[in-house]
């Protein structure tokens, strides 16, 4: 078994003290009644605030969390943060994470589990360049492709068995969108509310988005993970954590404007036009609310999605066969209903 590296104790300190450091938001509502205290929650992004985290800050800035009985901190984080280390030290209750990095938990014995997707589509995209023959996929085998090194042991897989492509197209992506600007007969991975919006401003163009989750890549994404401990000790934390942040983003999809000043708050260079830009792209391709959440609501998980994508993962190589991959999720935090989300809180 591998076991996760041990927290230090000066890590920890520096982790869990919120309140030393930029990049986090903390508010009480003046709805919360003062003689009832409320419970303390933390949630660790898996990035700088943007419109992706978008239900989260509109449930702390329109007092859902506190009518919920929660006190909410939200930090966002830098690719190098552990959320893992975060979540077994007890520095934070909650993260974001995915149904792959989740089953790769469970496969090293490590004692999470998932209880709600945020997000029925992944947002991973590969992008290519209009009018040079590059308009699917399948026109892409053969063809210098950019993308990061964690990328080639998990999408990559994916479009290697589909459509045929080989190691030798993988070029490394490290942000820079120069390198595919100037090969129009290259494609960029990229995240749908982010990079096409960078390359159009930096080249001019619209590039051509192949959304992965169509082409058989569609893991349960920026998901709500919490320890097993919670769940067993303190289902109600963890049940109304879950309610509030659902309802956080039925909110902030009908009006997003309290939910965005939190985030230009926390994220000073977060810019008017790309959260518009970021949540035209989560409406368009309905990202949150589509297939099972359509009549589960937001947030809506399935064991018999949970099976296939497992057995993709299988198949390819990416987990163990052996691994129980019930202990991945629990479904008891949601599906309750379209209506019972939207009733007024």
């Amino acid at each position: 078994m591998t076991q996760t590296p041990a927290i230090s104790r000066r890590q920890f300190l520096h982790l869990s003290s919120f309140g030393l450091g930029g990049g986090l938001l903390s508010r009480d509502s003046p709805r919360s009644p003062k003689n009832n205290p409320l419970d303390s929650v933390k949630l660790a992004l898996s990035w700088k605030a943007e419109a992706e985290y978008g239900g989260f800050y509109q449930a702390l800035a329109t007092g859902i969390y506190q009518n919920h009985g929660l006190e909410v901190t939200i930090r966002s984080v830098n690719p190098q943060t552990n959320n893992t280390q975060l979540l077994l030290g007890g520095a934070v209750e909650f993260n974001m994470g995915s149904s792959l990095n989740i089953f790769k938990a469970i496969e090293q014995n490590i004692p999470l589990v998932t209880v709600a997707s945020m997000f029925q589509k992944n947002i991973q995209v590969l992008l290519t360049h209009p009018g040079v023959g590059n308009d699917s996929l399948a026109d892409l085998k053969g063809k210098p492709i950019f993308i990061s090194s964690g990328a080639q042991f998990t999408y990559w897989q994916v479009l290697k068995k589909n459509y045929g492509f080989t190691d030798n197209q993988i070029r490394p992506y490290n942000s820079n969108v120069t390198p595919f600007l100037v090969n129009e007969n290259s494609a960029q991975q990229g995240v749908l509310t982010s990079e096409p919006y960078t390359i159009e401003q930096k080249g001019g163009f619209k590039p051509i988005v192949h959304l992965l989750a169509d082409a058989g890549y569609n893991p349960y994404s920026f998901t709500i993970t919490t320890t097993r401990n919670l769940v067993n000790n303190s289902p109600d934390l963890v049940h109304r954590f879950v309610d509030a942040s659902i309802r956080g983003w039925y909110s902030y999809l009908d009006d997003p404007k309290p939910g965005n000043r939190l985030i230009k708050q926390d994220n000073p260079d977060m810019t008017d036009d790309l959260l518009d830009y970021s949540l035209k792209k989560l409406k368009e391709y309905d990202i949150v609310t589509s297939r099972e959440a359509k009549t589960l609501g937001i947030g809506a998980m399935t064991d018999e999605r949970w099976q296939a994508f497992f057995q993709s993962t299988v198949d390819l190589g990416m987990v163990d066969a052996g691994v129980d991959y019930h202990q991945a999720y629990t479904l008891k935090f949601v599906n309750k209903g379209v209506d019972y989300y939207q009733q007024s809180v």
